[in-house]
């Protein structure tokens, strides 16, 4: 966990960065601020932060001066310190470099993007890399290719030390670490590559087709302006299990991880019995008992209210797992199906899986082995426009998707319904799954 120190007026902070930096399930701890320089310095040598946020117009321009200060008077481990700003041109930033900055962020970036750079500041300092080579101010990868190798040979230094241009910043922690990553704006977001076609709509067409074009739609609206919700009408299913399979195919599941399970229960008494189904798949709450519980902050609520995890900072406790109260998460132990039978591993076991705009592969034994898994309501299939699996698989049509924003889409018609329940509503979760009984 990151200590964080704020020079200047720390309410002049995004809102969206002080509910970060103030999370009880944080990665980083906001110790304290101090708007005069004098009193910063006396408070950073008390708290012994490890990074100090200094406000570039700090003082009306005396910023540079307060980092100067900072980098050589900063206490018995000077912090890394790193200017934010509305904005700053290329003499200022190459000025706060030269006055010992390692870096910069742009007030624009959203929250995520915040915790992913500064978690790469922390980890620079915990190697010891606290000083920069000043030299040529490179330009931020933003039209390089992300999965080039060349990647590999890139040094935290260099990474940290990329400029921004625009409301986009660089912040790459080096292989092992984060998937080199894009911090954007608070107004941006990275756009699906390209939106899967559909045919022209014609009338009385299936539910599947109405409720893939209103994903497309919300794929266009900006992340927080989304709500995605799942109904799951319980007098049509009928236990076929094509969801459950169809989930373990997409996400390439191996034994003992299961993302959709479905439930079932037998009523009444011989002869007079009946029994019912109930799919289960992670209910995304609006108040998430498992993300407090997470020591390290690998897992998080995005902006459209689904749950994410961080599979390269889970530690693999299974803190979440205990907290959920639907049995939702469940522990990757590297397990193959086929690693005892024949020859060894069959190749589709050697596939890896796409999971939260990332591509995992298990055969080398690193992340997400070790690590909670869950349903993500196929995040990489929404990028690109499409439906869940569970949805497109579902024979009897029982499974419904899309955004309660929306309020022509086809679940927020469903979810007003007097026959619509949520489970366990009374522990106050809110989750996004309904059930139609």
């Amino acid at each position: 966990m990151a200590s964080i120190f704020v020079v200047g007026k720390s309410g002049q902070l995004p809102s969206a960065w002080r509910r970060a930096l103030r999370f009880p399930w944080s990665p980083h701890r906001l110790v304290g601020s101090g708007e005069s320089i004098d009193e910063a310095l006396s408070q950073i040598k008390q708290l012994q932060p490890e990074i100090v946020l200094l406000d570039a117009q700090h003082q009306n321009g005396q910023g540079l001066v307060a980092c100067r200060t900072l980098s050589c008077d900063g206490g018995v481990v000077p912090p890394t310190v790193i200017a934010i700003s509305d904005n700053l041109d290329q003499d200022e930033r190459e000025a706060f470099l030269r006055a010992g900055a390692s870096g910069y962020l742009l007030k624009s970036i959203n929250s995520d993007s915040l915790s992913i750079a500064l978690r790469g500041f922390a980890e620079m300092r915990a190697e010891g890399d606290d000083t920069i080579e000043i030299g040529p101010i490179s330009e931020p990868p933003i039209e390089k290719d992300l999965e080039h190798e060349d990647w590999s040979k890139v040094s935290r230094r260099e990474a940290l030390t990329w400029l921004a241009v625009g409301s986009a910043i660089a912040a790459v922690p080096t292989a092992g670490l984060i998937k080199p990553a894009l911090a954007l704006a608070d107004d941006e977001e990275q756009a699906p590559i390209e939106l899967v076609p559909l045919p022209p709509p014609i009338e009385g067409e299936s539910d599947v087709l109405r409720m893939q074009r209103e994903v497309q739609v919300a794929m266009k609206k900006p992340l927080d302006q989304r709500r995605w919700v799942m109904v799951i009408d319980t007098r049509k299913c009928f236990g076929c299990s094509a969801c459950t399979i169809g989930c373990k195919s997409e996400n390439h599941l191996p034994p003992g991880v299961v993302y959709r399970p479905v439930i079932q229960e037998e009523l009444g008494t011989y002869p007079n019995v009946a029994r019912r189904f109930l799919p289960r798949p992670c209910m995304q709450c609006d108040r998430p008992p498992c993300v407090p519980v997470c020591p390290v902050g690998a897992t998080w609520k995005r902006e459209d209210g689904i749950i994410e995890i961080d599979y390269n900072q889970c530690i693999g406790c299974r803190y979440c797992i205990a907290a959920c109260p639907y049995s939702a998460r469940t522990f990757d132990f590297g397990e193959f199906y086929t690693a005892d039978v024949g020859s060894g591993l069959e190749e589709y076991e050697k596939l890896p899986s796409n999971e939260y705009s990332q591509s995992w592969d298990r055969v080398d034994g690193g992340s997400p082995v070790g690590n909670a898994r869950k349903c993500h309501f196929c995040i990489h299939r929404l990028n690109v426009g499409q439906l869940p699996t569970c949805v497109t698989t579902c024979i009897g049509f029982a499974t419904f998707f899309g955004d309660a924003n929306d309020p022509k889409s086809l679940v927020s018609e469903m979810i007003v319904s007097n026959n619509a329940i949520r489970l366990k509503e009374e522990l106050g979760t809110k989750p996004k799954v309904y059930y139609l009984v």
